[in-house]
């Protein structure tokens, strides 16, 4: 019995020494072979823990021993620093760079001076897009990029048709979702591939919900926030750009 411990103890100390990139090849090996269903392994790598490694697959991330016999998943959170570690590693590996968004597909709206940036992805039957459109609506000093998001049903496509094929596709936009105004109906042809790329663009970065706010540093956050909340955020983001 003493025996099989000492060699069960060796084992684990021989596996703790190996180089880093052993150590990881080790991890991703064991878990791809116990856990097939697993999507991908993009990364592994050490965390702040002695011991426990990150694992990354997209930009999902769950967390592992040094020889992948036992995974985590959850939140490591720094108590000194009070900072959710995971977190804000999931924000790194989730933003979406605000050069890349492809505005001449979003409505605009220029509050103020215009000065500050924020896009947002919102589905026009979306109850929580309309009140975050009414906080919204008091802030000042922003650009605002709106991206027809019709992800919540055939009706909601067919009102961002309607919507976008407008004569005045904010001002159509704001009077629906502040006043509950009728969209106009279609007349004649229009050209609405945008709101298609929209939701290409918005699946292929996992926006799963409305709305979805992507600010001027990149930062993406989910929901419907509040006026304070926003302006707090985009003074953030003006802060790092």
């Amino acid at each position: 019995m003493l025996n099989r411990t000492l060699a069960a103890a060796a084992a684990v100390l021989a596996i703790a020494a190996l180089p880093a990139a052993a150590q990881e090849d080790v991890i991703r090996k064991n878990l791809m072979e116990r856990l097939p269903q697993m999507p991908k392994i993009d990364e592994v790598t050490k965390t702040p823990i002695p011991g426990l490694y990150e694992v990354r697959m997209g930009t999902d991330v769950l967390y592992s021993d040094e020889s992948g016999n036992h995974v985590i998943q959850g939140s490591i959170f720094d108590t000194r620093n009070k900072t959710n570690l995971t977190d804000a590693r999931i924000q790194k590996l989730t933003a979406i760079d605000f050069a890349s968004l492809p505005l001449k597909d979003a409505m605009v709206q220029k509050q103020g001076n215009g000065s500050r940036k924020l896009a947002v992805f919102a589905d026009p039957n979306c109850g929580y897009c309309k009140r975050f459109e009414r906080d919204l609506a008091t802030v000042k000093d922003v650009t605002i990029y709106t991206f027809l998001y019709p992800i919540l049903g055939a009706d909601s496509d067919a009102k961002a048709k309607g919507i976008w094929c407008s004569k005045d596709a904010q001002k159509t936009w704001r009077s629906w979702m502040l006043e509950g105004a009728t969209i106009p109906k279609q007349m004649g042809s229009c050209d609405a591939a945008a709101i298609a790329r929209n939701v290409a663009f918005g699946q292929k970065h996992k926006l799963n919900g409305t709305p979805a706010l992507v600010f001027q540093d990149g930062r993406r956050l989910p929901g419907a926030i509040p006026a304070a909340e926003i302006e707090k955020q985009l003074a953030e983001a003006s802060a790092k750009s």
